[in-house]
């Protein structure tokens, strides 16, 4: 979290280790005023983001943050992707809270794009203790699975969903999240002490799956689509 923040020009915004990403309609109203999850999570966010309510959207750039780092020196946060189209999720999600944000790619001779900026309700994070609601939580949980989530990118391949992460707090707060929404898991092992001590992960189980992909789902681009090619009717 941003307490633990070393100080250097760009940090991390979570103790984070990405994982090798082997990466609908109008849904129902639920009980806290929010669009039920279950329905509106296994496609990527829309053209217009004037649906998503302002603490959904919060909750799940508070989730994203895993996947950005921060500057001490200029107090912007900073997300890069090889992928625009998340970025662009990203950008629209800020807009939601009245915060802009720049894309930019960086260097003529990479393919990377980075989304840059100065939201200050990001530097209020407290991770998944912040969101009060099912809805909220359930958007932290997508925003963390969208920045640190691994599934196959071969949709022929096994279906996997792991999470992975050096903040095993953090990642304990994630798993409970989707065990109280009924979305069971494997426990939070260290596949490698002997390489790195502090590199956490837990899996979904696999008779779980569809009720992540309805209950969660994801909002990156990508993932979503490889997702919503799994979903059993």
């Amino acid at each position: 979290m941003l307490g633990r923040l070393s100080i250097s020009r760009y940090s991390p915004a979570r103790k984070s280790e990405n994982a090798s990403s082997a990466d609908n309609q109008q849904g129902s109203r639920s009980a806290d005023g929010g669009v039920d999850p279950s329905e509106t999570t296994r496609q990527p966010l829309g053209g217009s983001s004037s649906a998503v309510r302002r603490e959904v959207a919060r909750a799940y750039l508070l989730g994203a943050l895993g996947d950005g780092t921060f500057n001490r020196l200029h107090r912007t946060f900073r997300f890069t992707q090889k992928e625009r189209e998340w970025l662009e999720v990203l950008r629209r999600l800020l807009s939601v809270l009245g915060h802009r944000a720049w894309i930019y790619r960086e260097g003529k001779a990479r393919l990377v794009y980075a989304l840059e900026t100065s939201a200050k309700s990001l530097h209020e994070d407290r991770g998944a203790l912040w969101c009060k609601t099912l809805s909220e939580q359930q958007a932290y949980v997508r925003g963390y699975f969208d920045a640190e989530g691994g599934i196959p990118q071969n949709p022929d391949a096994p279906l996997y969903v792991q999470f992975v992460q050096k903040d095993w707090e953090s990642l304990a707060q994630v798993k409970g999240i989707l065990e109280r929404c009924g979305v069971t898991c494997g426990v939070i092992h260290n596949p490698s002490r002997r390489v790195d001590p502090e590199y956490w992960r837990f899996f979904v189980r696999r008779s779980a799956h569809q009720r992540f992909i309805r209950v969660v789902g994801s909002w990156h681009p990508r993932k979503a689509k490889l997702l919503q090619q799994r979903v059993k009717i």
